[in-house]
């Protein structure tokens, strides 16, 4: 990399700290960081400095510019601080989802310690965005091709690829219900016989998770972080249509439950479908798993209720965990939004532990606390 502290500022420099100035920077040392990267790796791409803009930011400490091209297309610089954001993560995964032949961003340009990455762009439309919540089925052929890229990540699954979802991780996530949503944003005292509920509860979603066939987990695998394909294949193109769907946020992958990224899928952390839809997509994937040979595991690839079960209760752990961490994004991070859908989660654990007998006691602790 250049050092352009004791040279003269060219045009070139000009635009970037002009467009780096339309972008809000915290910190100037990493804002002045980020001109000198920009001006170096600028000419290789005919990157136009001066169309770069905020494109997303996501829950973490990350975020995404986009900056347009000279041939009219468009990139992606990946802004990801190293002492918040794991970015050599993020370049593994990307490698084994393009292995597997998902459409993933590629990388172009990475500076490891700055943690600055230069990205193809997949587009400006999420899967969310296209969606029609008044119709469930009109959102089938989209739905379906999201089950055909976590099909395809599910069978490149390899151990030793990925950190494992294991007992410590799945307790540390289940720990930030009580020590966020319950202490923190409800003040709930968690102790005594609320504290034993939970910790026996805990244990049976521990368990019957782990038990699970392990795979590839994307950990976060809904409309938000997926792009939409083009339009003819979301309009009902065969999944064979140039590129199909994107998969974004990729970086936090596991080795985990096969239940998990079809629970994330159906039960959306912002946007919630009727059961007759979420069975419908679920069957179908479960259908293509089992004779895939993801499914062999007990009774699950010839019992469909069998498999919803599991899938329920990998569920549960996920939806704990995400209303602690939205609790904990509002109270910790100053970041309101995400608590705004936390009674979407506590609907969703309270429907689960309505159904099953072991679970009644946390039903009975979310009526006490939500009153």
């Amino acid at each position: 990399m250049s050092d352009t502290a004791n040279t003269a500022i060219t045009p070139t420099d000009s635009a970037i700290v002009g467009a780096a100035a339309a972008v809000v920077w915290s910190d100037p040392q990493r804002e002045a960081a980020f001109v000198r990267w920009l001006a170096d790796v600028a000419p290789a791409h005919g990157l136009v400095a001066a169309s770069l803009r905020p494109a997303s930011a996501d829950a973490s400490f990350r975020r995404y510019l986009r900056v347009d091209a000279d041939d009219g297309t468009t990139r992606i610089v990946m802004d990801a601080p190293p002492t918040h954001e794991n970015c050599a993560a993020f370049v593994h995964v990307a490698a084994l989802m393009r292995d597997a032949g998902l459409n993933v961003p590629r990388i172009l340009e990475f500076d490891p310690a700055q943690g600055f990455m230069l990205l193809t762009d997949l587009g400006t439309r999420t899967m969310m965005d296209v969606i029609d919540p008044a119709r469930p089925e009109a959102n089938r052929p989209l739905y379906l091709q999201a089950v055909d890229a976590l099909l395809q990540w599910q069978q490149a699954s390899r151990g030793g690829q990925l950190p494992p979802y294991d007992e410590a991780l799945l307790r540390r996530e289940l720990a930030l219900f009580p020590d966020w949503y319950l202490a923190r944003h409800r003040g709930v005292a968690v102790d005594g016989a609320l504290r034993r509920t939970l910790e026996q509860t805990f244990d049976l979603i521990v368990a019957r998770n782990l038990a699970a066939p392990k795979v590839y987990v994307h950990r976060d695998f809904m409309p938000r972080n997926l792009m939409a394909p083009p339009e003819r294949a979301a309009a009902g193109g065969s999944s064979a249509d140039a590129q199909g769907i994107g998969v974004l946020d990729f970086q936090d992958a596991v080795h985990g439950p096969v239940t998990y990224d079809i629970a994330s899928l159906m039960r959306d952390a912002f946007l919630s479908w009727d059961e007759p839809f979420v069975l419908d997509i679920t069957i179908r994937y479960w259908e293509r798993a089992r004779q895939l040979g993801l499914l062999d595991f007990e009774d699950w690839a010839s019992d469909f209720a069998s498999f919803w079960r599991a899938l329920e209760w990998m569920g549960l752990q996920r939806h704990l965990k995400v209303a602690g961490i939205f609790a904990r994004l509002t109270l910790r991070d100053g970041k309101p939004k995400y608590l705004a859908d936390a009674p979407r989660f506590i609907g969703y654990i309270r429907h689960t532990a309505a159904r099953y007998r072991e679970l009644m006691p946390l039903l009975r602790l979310l009526d006490e606390v939500e009153r």
